[in-house]
């Protein structure tokens, strides 16, 4: 089929569904972005096939649009309905990537199944998730042998701990072995029964986060086919499950983790919607940071003893070189905390040493002492960045030293993970004992991985014209442990898409209802890696509803200037709780900040008290369900909610007539990745205000805006009590980008008396 009749093909199919289902009605936006889906999945060639240009030096075409819809467009159908019939026709598969659980739900439990049920030709789909989400039924054996206190059914003793879990750090420690016996076993019972499948999303009750993590599926400690319960395994099941979908949903974490692994389609002989893509950037960069311990260094001799042990049972000889590779690492990292003490221990919090005695600094403890181990408590992270991405000339050596000796480390590592694979091949009567110690060396190798990875980033130094990593060191203590961490991250999210992400894809929608700033897609397309990219195309499709009817925004003035904060906060309260008590049913009040919220909450009086609902006292899901109940009982109901209460929240009709925001959500870069830009932009005679403060601001405050009109027939209105969004030239950018409600400019109220 010729391309211009593969547009019209899928188009058609999303105007028959309309046809076929009385319960939806025609929305001239919607159809306008499905027009424009059907179009652009037409354009790319994909894959190896006929249509591709095969000619020397010809690329084959790719095609991205960029869609902004507005609430009420009903994006997912205007997505799905022709993308679904281009991918069939095609004989390809459509990969649909979200950001929150609420949407992977909405689409696999609503939105896939209706269009199952019209579709002409049957089409399967499926929710794929990350090896996290599944248990790993021989770890979980393994876990309550060791705190049963009994020995594995491999006949040896249980060597793995939580210590072992390197992406454990930081998380609440559990109650206790006894406690974690009782769950894990409760989870074994479960499994044996049938009442469970091993998915972390379909307990009841998830287990706490560190005693989930030492049982879930990990990557590096997975022998898959050779694993003796393969065929048994909750993950693999549903990896069985992909193959045969022709739809299959994801989240970004998962789609960037995976990229080139061949755990999802491949990226270039299939057809990819990104939706909630204003999150994408953000993902990219937790993505692609590093991190490593320079505190607790147990772990290398936990791993080397456990490689020399497996590499003698198989007699590899070249695994004789790892007690010396593994000794080269810890020194280098020890001499690397010495130095980052010497250098930087004023700013991580430590008392200045004399130059003799930080001379003397040697391992884990007196590093970690010269930073005040003593203290007790949890503190915040303190945190030395280093200025401009340049690493101190004094950190290259022990840092090189580090990257090869880890280097060689992993390789040796690789060569005794392939010869347990094959091992367990030749030699299933042992499978068990081998995946036991397959997985023992797994558990450890993210540790390394991490630490030759964050060498690598600390050891590129800035060249001119290009943006530098941002690198920076961090103390935290928390109780009697602490931990000197070094961290390093691309700076620009839009240049590591780039290099990782687009060159793979030929055909792509990137969509959500807030994608521009101010009525420009500049700011989405830089942080994305498509501002360059010629074959992006970008299109807003306006929402349906009546703005102007339906909703009004009230512009509150005040005496004090928001960045006074302690003048504002005070003068807000007040003016807050004068507006909630005239709440009728449902209300939210969105805070910048938890001091703001406390101050709220501290002033109410008793019979607005009982009407407040307040983020983090309930579970959110609970939280959200007693406000619906209240509200339908005739109730008035007011959620306090901070940032994550913005967005994703669908509170239709009564439940949000009232939308109060307390202050513009301005995020300023003061975390070390945003400074590090922040600073890189200033070098380059730029504004990081107008280019990254102004824009994300801009988007966040649509997307809180957005909670308030969820249908045709809602009526509400919205409180703004920042006069900067009208009396400000920023602001009226912002303001500019909001819906086109009525506005109501209000007086300043008398000034408080004075103290």
């Amino acid at each position: 089929m010729e391309k211009p009749e593969l547009a019209r093909h899928a188009l058609a199919s999303y105007d028959r569904l309309l046809q076929l289902d009385p319960g939806l009605r025609p929305r001239p936006g919607q159809r306008l972005m499905a027009e424009q889906v059907a179009q652009t999945f037409s354009l790319a060639d994909l894959g190896q096939s006929a249509a591709a240009p095969t000619l020397p030096g010809v690329k084959p075409a790719r095609a991205v649009a960029v869609i902004q819809a507005g609430t009420g467009v009903g994006k997912s159908l205007a997505y799905c309905a022709p993308a679904l019939a281009m991918a069939l026709e095609r004989n390809t598969r459509l990969l649909i990537s979200t950001a929150t659980v609420a949407l992977q739900e909405q689409l696999v439990h609503k939105d896939l199944p209706a269009l199952a049920a019209q579709s002409e030709q049957p089409f399967r789909f499926a929710l794929a998730k990350g090896r996290g989400r599944y248990v790993c039924k021989l770890k979980l054996e393994r876990q309550l042998s060791r705190l049963g206190g009994a020995r594995t059914s491999d006949g040896g003793a249980e060597e793995d701990s939580h210590e072992d879990d390197w992406f454990l750090e930081g998380q609440p420690t559990p109650q206790g072995p006894s406690d974690d016996l009782a769950v894990l076993s409760a989870l074994q019972a479960e499994l044996a029964s049938g009442r469970w499948g091993g998915d972390l999303d379909t307990l009841s009750q998830a287990p706490d986060g560190r005693v989930w993590q030492s049982v879930a599926v990990q990557a590096s400690s997975c022998a898959a086919r050779h694993c003796p319960v393969y065929h048994q395994c909750s993950y693999f099941q549903q990896r069985k499950e992909l193959v045969g979908a022709q739809v299959i949903v994801v989240n970004h974490d998962l789609l960037l983790s995976t990229l080139g692994s061949r755990t999802l389609p491949e990226l270039d002989n299939c057809l990819l919607v990104i939706d909630e893509a204003h999150h994408l950037p953000a993902v990219a960069l937790e993505q692609f940071a590093s991190r490593m311990d320079l505190s607790r260094l147990g772990w290398i001799e936990r791993l080397a003893q456990r490689a020399l042990r497996t590499g003698a049972a198989l007699g590899l000889d070249e695994l004789a070189a790892v007690p010396g590779h593994a000794a080269a690492l810890r020194s280098a990292m020890q001499e690397l905390a010495r130095l980052v003490v010497l250098e930087f221990g004023a700013e991580l919090g430590g008392a200045p040493h004399s130059q003799g005695a930080q001379a003397s600094l040697g391992g884990r403890q007196t590093a970690v002492a010269a930073l005040g181990a003593a203290a007790t408590g949890f503190a915040p992270e303190r945190v030395a960045r280093l200025g401009a991405g340049l690493t101190p000339p004094a950190l290259l050596e022990p840092l090189n030293a580090l990257l090869r000796s880890a280097g060689a480390f992993i390789d040796l590592l690789r060569l005794l993970a392939k010869a347990l694979r094959a091992e367990m091949r030749d030699q299933p009567q042992q499978s068990r004992q081998l995946a036991t110690q397959y997985a023992q060396l797994g558990s450890l190798t993210p540790r390394l991985e991490a630490a030759h990875e964050t060498a690598r980033l600390l050891l590129q130094q800035p060249t001119e014209g290009t943006e530098p990593v941002a690198k920076w060191f961090g103390w935290q203590s928390a109780g009697a442990d602490a931990a000197l961490m070094a961290h390093a991250s691309p700076t620009l999210p839009g240049s590591t898409l780039r290099q990782h992400l687009w060159g793979s894809v030929r055909a792509a929608v990137l969509t959500s209802a807030t994608l521009s700033s101010a009525g420009r897609f500049d700011y989405f397309l830089r942080e994305s890696g498509l501002d360059q990219d010629p074959d992006v195309c970008a299109l807003e499709v306006p929402s349906p509803f009546d703005f102007s009817r339906q909703g009004r925004i009230v512009l509150a003035s005040t005496h004090a200037d928001p960045k006074d904060a302690g003048a504002f906060n005070a003068e807000l309260v007040r003016s807050l709780l004068q507006d909630l008590a005239d709440v009728r049913h449902g209300a939210l009040v969105l805070f910048t900040s938890r001091l703001q919220m406390r101050l709220a909450c501290e002033a109410l009086p008793p019979t607005l008290r009982e009407r407040v609902l307040v983020q983090s006292e309930r579970p959110r899901q609970r939280l959200l369900r007693l406000h619906a109940e209240r509200v339908a009982a005739g109730q008035p109901s007011i959620i306090f909610g901070m940032q994550s209460f913005g967005e994703g929240l669908d509170l239709a009709g009564q439940l949000c007539e009232d939308l109060f925001i307390t202050k513009l959500p301005f995020a300023p870069p003061d975390d070390p990745v945003g400074q590090a830009r922040a600073e890189w932009l200033r070098a380059a005679g730029r504004d990081p205000f107008q280019e990254l403060v102004l824009p994300a601001a801009a988007i966040r405050l649509a997307q809180w805006v957005g909670r308030a009109i969820r249908t045709e027939d809602d009526q509400a209105q919205v409180y703004c009590y920042d006069r900067r969004l009208h009396q400000s030239r920023f602001g009226q950018q912002m303001l500019a980008g909001l819906p086109p409600f009525e506005r109501v400019l209000r007086p300043l109220p008398p000034a408080p008396a004075p103290h």
